[in-house]
């Protein structure tokens, strides 16, 4: 009988054991590469830079989390709709991808803390007369699939009974319509706006005011059952704002006041 208990204590130490080393975050450590998904159409946040270098907020950022990791970082572009099943499909490790933090998100992936807040705005085709969000009543509006200003939109032109709704597969092809005509009005997130209109690339575009959305907060994500790797995650957020990391990387990408992180009366 203690001969058979020993041996069954042996196994499961050893299944114990097996399940241990099964961790995300020794599998980067290990490998010496960090996969990290980012949009590269969604300036300032990720882009291609003169020489077709993958360059941006999001960018910078994974290259940190590489460096703290001690690996280097491997910029894996994604488009917004393909950011979660770059990782259920094992192509990624992370998302550094602007991603909202949403309920039914986190149902597939486990998210961090926010590294990022963005605030909602307009931005119109000039000859379309648009001057605020409520003037988007009855036009052609759009927005990139699968993100939350998308979704919300879509919601209002629904409660509207006014109006169409087109969603594109990226940044650029929105304001490619928006600069076209084929659209009236988007909403995206103001660092993204201004980006674009200051860009030049899109003639005959303008912001013309804010979104009455909700402040947009964006995390890393990664597979919902990794919690050392998740718990990592966390701390690195931490400390890229304790540090002043944060503050430095919002300057050199966006500039003006850095947004808290906090929602109010919920993070301490």
């Amino acid at each position: 009988m203690k001969k058979h208990v020993t041996i069954t204590a042996l196994f499961l130490a050893t299944c114990l054991a097996g399940a241990a080393q099964a961790d995300k975050l020794d599998d980067i450590i290990s490998s010496g590469t960090l996969r990290c998904a980012v949009v590269l159409d969604f300036p300032p946040m990720g882009s291609r830079g003169q020489n077709n270098e993958p360059v941006g907020f999001d960018v910078d950022y994974c290259n940190d989390l590489a460096a703290s990791l001690g690996v280097k970082a491997e910029i894996v572009e994604t488009p917004f709709p393909e950011r979660i099943p770059a990782l259920m499909s094992g192509r990624v490790d992370v998302g550094v991808a602007s991603t909202s933090d949403t309920l039914e998100r986190a149902k597939t992936v486990g998210f961090s803390i926010p590294y990022f807040a963005f605030d909602m705005a307009v931005t119109a085709n000039d000859a379309a007369g648009i001057k605020s969000f409520d003037d988007m009543k009855g036009h052609t509006v759009g927005a990139t699939a699968g993100t939350y200003e998308a979704i919300a939109l879509e919601k209002q032109v629904q409660a509207w009974g006014d109006g169409t709704f087109r969603p594109y597969q990226t940044q650029a092809d929105v304001f490619l319509a928006l600069s076209q005509g084929q659209i009236d009005a988007t909403v995206s997130t103001s660092t993204v706006a201004m980006a674009n209109v200051k860009s030049g690339n899109f003639p005959g575009i303008s912001v013309v005011g804010k979104a009455p959305f909700n402040t947009d907060y964006v995390a890393l994500f990664t597979n919902r059952n990794e919690y050392g790797l998740i718990n990592y995650l966390n701390l690195f957020v931490s400390q890229q704002v304790r540090t002043g990391r944060y503050a430095e990387l919002y300057e050199k990408w966006v500039g003006g006041d850095v947004p808290p992180l906090t929602v109010p009366n919920v993070y301490r």
